[in-house]
């Protein structure tokens, strides 16, 4: 069973940003949205880039590579890409829409916790 591991301080993570963490060799994604804090696998579904360079809108997380979507709160897939037409169908057929691992995330004594399964 797995424990709680310390990961950053509870201020490195300020309201409305994304930072991420290495976790026992797991690279995680942590946003904080008002006094809320998530955690989800910290590269894109897609194609693995890293959404701590994307952007975030609430609780929406934009990949910086192909502009997937995902939402950090149960890591479901809110847009596949981004784009029309035949070669954005060809591209959800060889990679269709997956969403993101989520984990379970607190904050205690002034610390990021994460818990990796």
């Amino acid at each position: 069973m797995a424990d709680f591991v310390a990961v950053g301080n509870a201020g490195d993570v300020p309201n409305g940003t994304m930072k991420e963490f290495n976790v026992s060799g797991v690279n995680v994604l942590v946003a904080r949205v008002g006094d809320k804090l998530y955690a989800t696998q910290g590269r894109c579904a897609h194609m693995g880039g890293v959404l701590a360079n994307g952007k975030l809108d609430g609780t929406v997380v934009t990949c910086p590579r192909h502009s997937s979507q995902f939402d950090v709160k149960d890591g479901h897939v809110v847009r596949w890409l981004s784009g029309k037409g035949v070669s954005y169908t060809l591209a959800k057929m060889v990679k269709p829409p997956t969403g993101l691992k989520v984990y379970e995330v607190k904050a205690a004594d002034g610390k990021i916790q994460v818990k990796i399964p």
